[in-house]
């Protein structure tokens, strides 16, 4: 109860509709009638309850963003067309790629970028901006192009993953939006994709809501399933991007009964024999009598969430067996990430429920990305490279086309041509796909249609990389691109990431003179 909502009324602004007395009060989302009268003692309650299923994305955003603005468009240079990129810099150590991810998140975002009347009697109040740039924000819409790695694409460090062009204040305010959508979203799916490899094709369940916030859980399931999940436990997300869920019980079921086998006995009347159940609430062999008691052997799944499991698995294998449950599989979770998965390779597991390190990134809990200014059109009608010099964060300016080197249908290296030449078919799979054009984005890649389009892409991505790339990463040292030119050789970001065979993919950067005829 912190900011009363005629606040704006005091400023010179219009209140809401609808709100009659100034002891309403806005706090977290919910409209607060307080009970008048002194020492009455009774509590305030809640008179009414306005739920934001989704807040406008434009607030979404650093001050910084509108400051820039505010000073390049009183200067005239704010609609200067411009072409920013979002990259990574370098990957976390012993990661050979990561995946893009966010991209149909980001989209959607994009066309519900707009300033409403809150927004704007906010930032007036804040004396954010001047009131000319106010005008300018409150008929924003996105105009420009986006060009973009597909979603589910493997990107390297200096990978031009998303490229916007546009005037550079309606592009320049995208920085903060995209940046948190693209760091989080491809670090869950580049953790995701190594517990997939390390599963070797034993399905996974992403679990992690409780680990993270209420929003980034849903993205980080979606971001799974792109990465090759099979279903996650958030009903929302299934809800909003069509991704299977599943579950059955937790502990807190078995202990609402006085006995195991009771609590068993109830789930399989709900369920049937097919679900699964969580046998180590108590001793787990009992728990493994009692759950083939209660189902029958056409029990569908055990859970297992504690203990050695390297050990007990194979145990509770050789107990279902002897019991008649041959079919019955094994679902393992408790606290599991890509290396705890490949040490259970050889068990008896069929499959797992990842939660905490997937949602976290497995320690890699952003992709390290950043939003860079990379040209610009100069006085002469040009295109003019800009970058940065500083050391260890020195930009490679010029608009770039990315290509996936393939041989035989393999991977062998990421080529970035500066200054947007054109590409010979020969030279590989070109990776930018167009996004958005004039300010409207390819629907293609939006919704649930999106997300699984996305995941057959990134199925196909994976299926290039050399056996090599696929084997457990180790950290192995970078080394520059080889080039003769001098903007080059002190730039981290364009690092070539080798791999230990003779089929190197990685980046290399192939400088184009520009024609300046253009």
């Amino acid at each position: 109860m912190r900011q009363l909502i005629d606040d704006r009324a005091r400023d010179g602004q219009p209140a809401d509709p609808g709100v009659e007395h100034p002891d309403r009060c806005v706090d977290a989302g919910h409209v607060i009638s307080l009970l008048s009268g002194s020492g009455s003692g009774r509590r305030p309650h809640i008179q009414s309850v306005t739920r934001l299923d989704r807040v406008t994305s434009s607030l979404l955003t650093d001050r910084y963003e509108l400051t820039m603005i505010d000073a390049a468009l009183r200067d005239g240079r704010g609609h200067e067309r411009s072409v920013f990129e979002l990259f990574a810099r370098r990957l976390p150590t012993g990661r050979r790629y990561g995946v893009v991810a966010g991209t149909g998140r980001f989209l959607e975002l994009l066309q519900e970028f707009r300033f409403s009347g809150d927004d704007l009697a906010f930032l007036k109040r804040e004396r954010v901006v001047h009131d000319d740039t106010l005008d300018w924000l409150e008929g924003y819409r996105f105009s420009g192009d986006v060009r973009g790695y597909a979603e589910g694409e493997l990107y390297f460090p200096g990978s031009p993953i998303l490229v916007v062009e546009g005037g550079f204040a309606e592009a320049v305010v995208l920085e903060t939006l995209a940046l948190s959508v693209f760091n989080y979203d491809s670090a869950v799916a580049s953790a995701a994709a190594r517990m997939v490899q390390a599963a070797e094709g034993r399905p996974l369940s992403e679990m992690g809501s409780r680990r993270t916030g209420e929003r980034s859980a849903i993205a980080a399931a979606r971001a799974a399933y792109i990465a090759g999940f099979a279903a996650t436990s958030n009903l929302e997300a299934g809800r909003e991007w069509g991704i299977p869920t599943m579950g059955t019980a937790a502990h807190a079921f078995t202990l609402l009964y006085e006995n195991e086998r009771d609590a068993f006995r109830a789930q399989v009347a709900a369920m049937g024999a097919g679900t699964t159940l969580l046998v180590d609430t108590y001793d787990i062999p009992t728990g493994v009598e009692n759950a083939v008691a209660a189902a029958g052997t056409q029990l569908g799944a055990v859970r297992i969430d504690s203990g050695d499991l390297g050990i007990i698995v194979d145990q509770v294998r050789a107990q279902l067996d002897r019991l008649g449950a041959t079919n019955t599989r094994i679902v393992v979770t408790n606290d599991l990430d890509e290396h705890a998965i490949a040490g259970l390779r050889s068990a008896a597991v069929d499959s797992y429920g990842v939660g905490t390190s997937l949602v976290t990134g497995s320690g890699a809990p952003a992709a390290g990305m950043v939003y860079k200014l990379v040209a610009h059109l100069g006085d002469d009608g040009g295109w003019l490279q800009v970058g940065k010099t500083s050391e260890g964060k020195a930009t490679v300016g010029g608009r770039k086309q990315p290509v996936r080197a393939l041989h035989d249908g393999a991977a062998t290296g990421e080529d970035i041509y500066v200054e947007d030449p054109p590409i010979d078919a020969a030279a590989g799979r070109p990776l930018l796909v167009d996004l958005v054009r004039g300010g409207e984005a390819d629907a293609t890649r939006l919704g649930h249609d999106g997300v699984l389009r996305a995941r057959a892409h990134h199925a196909a991505a994976i299926a290039e990389l050399p056996v090599e790339a696929l084997s457990s990463p180790a950290a192995s040292p970078r080394s520059p691109p080889a080039t003769s030119d001098p903007r080059f050789a002190p730039v981290a970001p364009v690092a070539r990431a080798s791999l230990p065979s003779s089929t190197p993919i990685g980046l290399r950067e192939r400088r184009h003179a520009p024609d300046r005829a253009q």
